[in-house]
């Protein structure tokens, strides 16, 4: 990202506090650069490093709120995401308000930088493996036609396609990582982990039992957030070559749920001395057709590229996870700790 002699690089974070976008903000605040870190509330700034961190708040989507939080940058990650719904990970149909963060964005940063001097914009832009929507194929490799099957797939592509489409327009120099099932924790975070493994996390925890919605064998690719956030800088440093396109990233390994949930149950009990049942149930009205299909993700462009690898294995990152909400949880005294 810095060439000798060169200028300090200035990365703006949207969406700095949230779950991915604090550990991008992490990750960079390594780095010997000047950091715009841009949310909606104000947050926590990572521990004292060789970065610049300015800490700017801002609810983007306010008219030219794009336009200030991005002013005199060098290079945009845009990790600005609204979920909300039935559940704490899906976005239900006819959502504007998640819309309007997703989607209008993404087409307030190209008016942005269509007006701006300087040459085209890089951004990396924070995809999902699921706008591809059903395949027929269990591993993905960024082949696959671009079919969305929810509502927070088809907004997420619609924001990637304005970015991309900019591209070839010269406005910008976008890239869009499509991530995969990712999950951790994130110490500096004001947003923590709302999905599946967080979520299971916490009622094992809880003494609550593990509910699967099928039998287990539908696999997942699980990418711990740190690697995440790793890979989204690994694109700030390769953007020239990444630009114009989306990549898919993941560990390659697909994990039956089954074998997460046991795993989970196991580890947890290391902390509280009870393994809690994994059972099968029923599911849910609001289970969508992908929840029951198989992903694994092959990155092997995106690595070649950029030379990103995957650090932390599945089990690893089950502890840290387990862990860190144990810690939580042992700090408020106990408690409830099922957030659906």
């Amino acid at each position: 990202m810095t060439a000798a002699g060169a200028p300090t690089p200035h990365v703006t974070v949207l969406g700095a506090t949230g779950f991915i976008g604090s550990a991008v903000l992490r990750e960079l605040a390594a780095r010997p650069i000047r950091i715009r870190a841009v949310s909606r509330r104000p947050g926590p700034v990572p521990p004292a490093g060789p970065a610049e961190v300015e800490v700017r708040t801002l609810d983007l989507t306010a008219p030219g709120a794009v336009r200030e939080a991005t002013e005199g940058t060098d290079l945009v990650v845009h990790a600005v995401a609204h979920i909300a719904g039935v559940s704490t990970w899906r976005v239900d149909t006819g959502d504007t308000g998640a819309e309007r963060v997703t989607v209008g964005v993404a087409r307030d940063l190209v008016d942005t930088a269509a007006t701006r001097g300087g040459g085209p914009l890089p951004v990396v832009f924070t995809g999902t493996t699921t706008q591809a929507g059903l395949t027929r194929h269990e591993v993905l490799d960024g082949s696959e036609p671009d079919r969305p099957a929810g509502e927070y797939d088809r907004q997420k592509l619609a924001a990637e396609r304005l970015l991309l489409a900019a591209t070839e327009r010269g406005v910008l120099a976008a890239t869009s990582l499509r991530l995969p099932t990712v999950f951790g924790y994130g110490p500096h975070s004001t947003a923590p982990d709302k999905g599946v493994v967080a979520d299971t996390v916490r009622r094992a925890l809880a003494g609550q039992p593990l509910t699967m919605w099928h039998d287990g064998s539908v696999r997942r690719d699980f990418l711990y957030v740190d690697d995440a956030a790793r890979a989204l800088t690994a694109a700030c440093d390769h953007i020239d070559e990444l630009s114009g396109r989306g990549w898919l990233v993941g560990t390659g390994v697909g994990t039956p749920l089954a074998e997460a949930f046991a795993a989970i149950a196991n580890i947890a009990a290391e902390h509280t001395g009870t393994r809690v049942p994994v059972v099968s149930v029923e599911p849910p009205e609001y289970a969508e057709p992908g929840d029951f299909r198989s992903v694994t993700v092959d990155s092997t462009a995106f690595r070649t590229v950029t030379g990103w690898r995957p650090r932390v294995d599945l089990t690893a990152a089950l502890r840290h996870t387990i862990a860190h909400c144990q810690g939580q949880l042992a700090g408020r005294g106990g408690g409830r700790t099922d957030e659906r």
